[in-house]
C-alpha cells in the first residue's frame, strides 16, 4: 500500500491490483510509444507503465478525483512524459485531439470501479461502515450525488437501478422503504433501513452493500462512460495497441467480455452475403480473465474479484 505525504483529508491509502498483470500486458518494455491509464488513481499502474517505456515515450493518464490526482502527481513529479489529465475518460476523444494525438500506438488500461481511497474516506460517502453525508461522486466538482438519487428518484426509477446495477432481488420492498422514509441524508440512516426492510438471509455480505453500489454507478455513469468510452479507445488504437480491462464486479466484466468478443469477429448479420463491416479488429490476448494469484490475495483479499481482459487491435 501507498500513502501520501500530501496536506488534504485524510492519509491517501491504495493498493495497486494486479500491478504487473495489467502493465506485463502492454508489451511496453522501452517502448517510444503513446499510452494510456484511463483511471490514474494512486498512480501505481501508471508509475509501472513509465518505469517500463523510454524517455521518447509517452503517458496520458486522466482521472476526476482531485484527491487521487493530487497524490500522483506527488508520486510521479519526477517523469517529465507523463500528462495527467482532470477530466473524464469519457471525454478521450477530445483530450487526445487536444494533445495533438491522433492515434493510442502502445496501448491503453481501464481500471474500473472506486478506489481503495474513495471507498474508505468516510467523508466521501461510499461506504456504510461509518455515518457520512450520501455523496459517492468520483468528481467533486459534479452537483449531483447519491443523495439526489435517494430523495428524488421516482420509486420505478429506484427499483430499475438498483436491479440493474446492484441486481438487487429485493429492489421493490427497498425502494417502497426509501418512499415512506424521505428523507434520507446519511449512509447509516440508509444502511439501517435496507437492512430493516429486508428478510434475515445467511450472507457474507451487508443488505445494503447492493444497493451501495447501484448508487456509486448511477451517480458516476460507471457502465455508461465504460462501454461508451471502450467503443472510442477501438477506433483510437492503431493496429497493434492493446486493450487491457481490470474489472471489479460482473456487470463490468460481462460488458468488457461482450464487447471484446463482438469486435474479435465479423459483425455483419449472419445471412449478409459479404461483409459489410470490415471484419474483426481486435484479437483476443486471453480467452478466459486473467486473475490475481494466491500471494496477491494474501495481501489485498479484495483483489479476489478482478478479471483482466486483454486484446490487440488487428
Amino acid at each position: 500500500m501507498q500513502k501520501s505525504n500530501q496536506d488534504y483529508k485524510g492519509n491517501f491509502i491504495h493498493y495497486t491490483v494486479m500491478k504487473n498483470e495489467v502493465v506485463d500486458s502492454l508489451n511496453c518494455y522501452n517502448s517510444d510509444k503513446v499510452f494510456v491509464d484511463c483511471t490514474l488513481g494512486g498512480g501505481g499502474h501508471s508509475e509501472e507503465i513509465l518505469k517500463r517505456i523510454s524517455p521518447k515515450g509517452r503517458l496520458i493518464a486522466f482521472d476526476v478525483d482531485d484527491d487521487a490526482i493530487l497524490h500522483a502527481s506527488n508520486r510521479l513529479k519526477d517523469y517529465k512524459n507523463l500528462t495527467i489529465i482532470k477530466g473524464s475518460y469519457s471525454d478521450i476523444d477530445f483530450h487526445l485531439s487536444n494533445l495533438g494525438i491522433e492515434k493510442i500506438t502502445g496501448g491503453v488500461v481501464f481500471d474500473l470501479g472506486a478506489s481503495y481511497h474513495q471507498l474508505t474516506c468516510q467523508s466521501r460517502g461510499f461506504s456504510f461502515m461509518k455515518d457520512a453525508p450520501l455523496d459517492m461522486r468520483f468528481n467533486q466538482d459534479q452537483d449531483f450525488c447519491a443523495k439526489d438519487i435517494v430523495n428524488k428518484y421516482s420509486e420505478k426509477q429506484l427499483v430499475d437501478i438498483f436491479s440493474n446495477y446492484g441486481e438487487e432481488r429485493f429492489s421493490k420492498r427497498i425502494a417502497k422503504a426509501i418512499i415512506e422514509n424521505r428523507p434520507i441524508n446519511t449512509t447509516l440512516e440508509l444502511a439501517d433501513l435496507i437492512k430493516s426492510s429486508t428478510p434475515k438471509i445467511k450472507s457474507k455480505i451487508h443488505p445494503a452493500t447492493r444497493v451501495f453500489q447501484a448508487l456509486r454507478i448511477e451517480v458516476n455513469h460507471e457502465l455508461l462512460n465504460f462501454e461508451n468510452t471502450l467503443l472510442k479507445v477501438i477506433n483510437l488504437c492503431d493496429v497493434g495497441a492493446i486493450i487491457s480491462l481490470l474489472t471489479f464486479h460482473s456487470l463490468e466484466d460481462r460488458l468488457a467480455k461482450r464487447t471484446l468478443k463482438l469486435y474479435s469477429s465479423c459483425r455483419c448479420d449472419k445471412y449478409s452475403p459479404v461483409c459489410t463491416c470490415g471484419g474483426k479488429v481486435l484479437e483476443l490476448v486471453n480467452r478466459k480473465p486473467i486473475v490475481a494469484s494466491d500471494e496477491e490475495l494474501k495481501i489485498n483479499p479484495p483483489s479476489r474479484s478482478a478479471k483482466l481482459r486483454v486484446a490487440m487491435r488487428v
